[in-house]
């Protein structure tokens, strides 16, 4: 199994805070069955600041010490990249960081409470550039909840979006919850990942997500969303179903 989105590089940001914590996570990371594993540490956040040489000299370190100590997990490089308005510069100045380095694939952060106003534009730069960009945990963006049609629009010109195991299975709340099965349902979610932090409250889970999709929407759909993640490994293309709006729930009876 391939988990695109971690925090798993210790000391670097809210995820593993040293090495230990890295080991155990990884540890746990095998538990789940999961092969391969994107170190995806925040970038621009604004707590955070990870660059590309630095996450690629941190992969190495922690892939060497995995391997010391035989823990079958192959750790690669990505980054978790809040959008800025920079953020196209700092591309061609080439210190940020798709996902495995050479693909296309580059993972993309809003702020919790807002898409903001030049998002399209950034993200329309990103494809002529021939790049992809895949919206981290949209389930989790107050305003998108609130108006799905933005993201609708996002991803109908060329956007991809990942959802958090943890959203699927409640963790963050029913609302949330209800919320990323709305994004499954209506063909806006292309990958499940964990964003893990650690052990405890931010673990894995993808195991527990993918049996709940399966046992929900058949097993045509958790195959789906796992081989998009393969894809991605393989820096190939992946299959977009096109997407549908979602439709208001009624609320007694208002609307």
């Amino acid at each position: 199994m391939i988990d695109i989105h971690s925090h798993i590089l210790p000391g670097i940001d809210d995820g593993a805070q040293n090495l230990e914590d890295a080991v155990r996570m990884a540890e746990a990371a095998v538990r789940e069955g999961i092969t391969h594993l994107y170190a995806t540490p925040h970038h621009r956040n604004g707590r955070y600041e990870n660059e590309k040489s630095s996450i690629l000299e941190n992969v190495h370190l922690l892939n060497a010490e995995l391997s010391q100590r035989n823990i079958p997990l192959h750790i690669l490089p990505g980054q978790e990249i809040r959008l800025y308005k920079e953020l196209i510069d700092d591309l061609d100045r080439d210190v940020l960081l798709p996902l495995h380095h050479q693909s296309k694939y580059i993972l993309i952060e809003f702020p919790s409470s807002n898409v903001p106003a030049y998002a399209a534009e950034t993200l329309y730069e990103l494809s002529l550039r021939n790049y992809t960009p895949i919206i981290v945990h949209p389930e989790r963006n107050s305003e998108i909840i609130e108006n799905p049609v933005l993201l609708y629009d996002l991803i109908i010109e060329g956007a991809l979006t990942q959802i958090t195991a943890n959203s699927i299975i409640g963790n963050f709340g029913k609302k949330i919850m209800n919320f990323s099965h709305d994004l499954i349902k209506s063909n806006m979610a292309h990958f499940i990942a964990s964003d893990a932090h650690n052990t405890s409250s931010r673990g894995f889970h993808l195991t527990k997500a993918y049996e709940i999709i399966e046992k929900q929407y058949g097993i045509s759909t958790r195959y789906y969303l796992q081989e998009n993640a393969e894809l991605v490994l393989r820096g190939e293309s992946i299959l977009i179903e096109p997407p549908s709006h979602i439709r208001k729930k009624k609320f007694l009876g208002i609307f």
